[in-house]
């Protein structure tokens, strides 16, 4: 089949992760399909000449409104995949909400990452449980085995030579979403009583406003960093050397960091919502925090005690090999599209 991929394609974002993938599974099929980002198409009209000009026999679309409102009365069959926002946050504008509802209506199938998703979806609209099947992510990490660590630290203005060196991650796209400031004041007040401390934030500057305010805001908190987007195979090598992986996101479909973070052996410490709660149990694969200061508590514990940080990352990787294995998401990817011929 010549499938349509529609998603927000911003690099290093979840949703162009989730496309890449998906279109992996699908040519390994033999099927071609062509990514299209739907945060650039100009109009709908475009996407219509698209699926009504016998160049596709098929479409799919990540996020049920950014995506799959293209795809609204369109002549080809479609298939959607949940991001995580469109169920947790763009639910509650009436507008989008009416759209989401159209196209769900119209998808041969819908594909939720938890079923904490697929319920929130089904109460919203009945009608099309059936319809909604849960997939978790499947996750594969790729880190590059040349990467400079410590020329990555000096870029940071991080200095390689503190003893006892402890470096949290936050990788997120830059917007209000992922609540980025959320753990600033605080860490840097724990940096500077202990100032081997450090948190690096780093992800695409998805919002220029906001990418604005944090580079403002981490001129006045030591021991916190923004950092340069990289490649992925660098970030998963990064990802690796770091202490702790961090997510302090105010909503999440399901963290492909978290899930990669899990993989490389990495301790993760997450904000408690229930995204995040539904791939860390707490205290056994990972933390779960609820304020800025329970964060700081948390990693202090994990610093102190190398055998709770042992078992945590033990069960974690456990955990994603059990349940978030990439061949079985790409079984269930091109047994899914079969229903869209």
């Amino acid at each position: 089949m010549r499938l349509l991929l529609l998603a927000c394609l911003r690099a290093q974002t979840g949703n162009a992760t989730t496309a890449a993938r998906i279109q992996s599974h699908l040519h390994d099929a033999g099927h071609i399909c062509v990514l299209k980002d739907a945060s650039r198409c100009e109009s709908l009209t475009e996407i219509a000449n698209l699926t009504s000009a016998d160049q596709f026999d098929a479409a799919l679309a990540i996020h049920l409104y950014k995506g799959g409102r293209n795809l609204q009365g369109s002549r080809i069959p479609f298939g959607i995949i949940f991001g995580g926002t469109d169920i947790n946050e763009d639910i509650r504008s009436e507008e989008k909400r009416r759209v989401m509802g159209a196209v769900l209506r119209e998808a041969r199938f819908a594909v939720a990452f938890t079923t904490e998703m697929k319920e929130l979806a089904a109460a919203e609209w009945p009608d099309a449980r059936k319809k909604i099947y849960v997939q978790y992510q499947g996750i594969r990490t790729t880190p590059t085995e040349t990467f400079d660590w410590y020329r990555f630290l000096q870029n940071a203005d991080i200095p390689a030579d503190t003893d006892d060196l402890h470096v949290f991650l936050l990788i997120c796209g830059l917007r209000r979403v992922k609540d980025p400031l959320y753990l600033v004041d605080v860490f840097s007040d724990w940096h500077r009583k202990e100032p081997s401390v450090h948190l690096g934030i780093i992800g695409p500057a998805v919002d220029p406003l906001l990418t604005t305010e944090i580079k403002e805001k981490i001129k006045r908190a030591p021991g916190v960093h923004l950092l340069q987007e990289m490649p992925q195979d660098d970030l998963h090598a990064a990802m690796r050397r770091c202490f702790a992986v961090v997510n302090s996101s105010i909503s999440e479909g399901m963290s492909a960091a978290i899930l990669e973070a899990m993989d490389l052996n990495i301790p993760v410490l997450a904000r408690n919502i229930p995204g995040n709660a539904a791939i860390i149990k707490h205290k056994d694969t990972g933390l779960l925090f609820s304020d800025p200061q329970e964060f700081v508590a948390l990693s202090k514990s994990l610093m102190n005690d190398p055998i709770m940080e042992r078992e945590i990352v033990t069960r974690a990787k456990d955990y994603v090999k059990k349940h978030h294995s990439w061949e079985c998401e790409r079984k269930a990817y091109q047994n899914l599209v079969l229903r869209l011929q």
